[in-house]
């Protein structure tokens, strides 16, 4: 997708005023905003190309994670599309061995966000009568921050493994066994339950 030589109206940011997301720093936190006064004043259908690159709390946790790819807006009859491919990772805990470590995640952006204020008259606009929409503020400033957010928590698997052949924790003391093999002696079986252990030592069920 390549980016599109247009006079935007944005902040210029470390030195470039060109299509790039734009990062603003607020109490300790990076967001991501794109002024769309002027995609807003085009015609339906009208697109602008942003690359992003930059540092987001994808999980509200505090930690950074770097958020890359690129996005495109579409002028639409009710506001601004934003369609996209973004990479990032988020830090989460292996459900075999309970150790933190960081999950790739691609999250596939498509969300309509609704204008607040008229671009041209500066007279609030109704939202939808729906739940869950995302708006552009009063300075047509549309934020990206909270759609990755929610897109990376979306994708977050349920019981994520550092590793396909993770080995999980000693049962005895829970040693992590992708470490080193576990030394400690093996627990005395209840004599309730030998002819189970028997059954699944010869590959029974």
């Amino acid at each position: 997708m390549g980016l599109i030589n247009n006079s935007l109206n944005l902040t210029q940011v470390c030195g470039s005023a060109y299509n790039k997301l734009v990062l603003v720093e607020l109490g300790g936190r990076c967001v991501m905003q794109i002024n769309v006064a002027q995609l807003l004043k085009e015609s339906i259908g009208s697109t602008r190309d942003y690359e992003v690159s930059g540092v987001v709390d994808v999980t509200g946790s505090g930690a950074g994670s770097m958020v890359q790819g690129e996005v495109r807006l579409m002028r639409t009859d009710r506001g601004i599309l934003v369609k996209g491919t973004l990479h990032t990772e988020a830090e989460v805990t292996c459900s075999r061995c309970l150790a933190p470590f960081r999950h790739p995640l691609v999250l596939n952006i498509e969300e309509e966000y609704f204008p607040s204020v008229d671009v041209v008259s500066g007279a609030p606009v109704s939202v939808p009568d729906e739940t869950g929409y995302f708006t552009i503020d009063e300075h047509h400033v549309l934020d990206l921050t909270e759609a990755v957010r929610q897109y990376a928590l979306l994708v977050i698997p349920m019981k994520p493994l550092c590793r396909e052949d993770c080995a999980g924790l000693c049962r005895n003391g829970g040693h992590n066994l992708n470490l080193a093999p576990c030394d400690c002696l093996p627990q005395p079986v209840d004599p309730r339950w030998a002819v189970l252990t028997k059954l699944t030592v010869n590959g029974e069920e």
